[in-house]
């Protein structure tokens, strides 16, 4: 599956066109690798995402075309989450 497609079915990121614009803007990887909008991706693969101020890394454990909302939380596990530290001058 496209990791933009798997961003939207899992509803990490909400929207298609959102999850594709963070993904072509590098903020995205796949196991290590930076990955684009159209990277394919499978069971067991390891995301880490930088939204805003957030990294998120998260684990697939399945992948389904199509999700209600209460099994979309199935289709990944959050390995961590960290706020990326802000700079303040004393």
């Amino acid at each position: 599956m496209r990791l933009d497609k798997f961003l939207k079915v899992s509803r990490i990121i909400k929207r298609r066109t959102l999850a594709k614009e963070v993904s072509d803007q590098g903020r995205i990887q796949i196991n290590g690798k930076e990955a684009k909008a159209s990277s394919t991706v499978k069971a067991g693969d390891e995301l880490t995402i930088r939204l805003g101020q957030r990294v998120i890394t998260a684990r697939i454990n399945h992948i389904q075309e199509t999700s209600k909302k209460e099994e979309a939380a199935q289709m990944y596990t959050i390995l961590k989450e960290e706020k990326l530290g802000s700079f303040t001058e004393e």
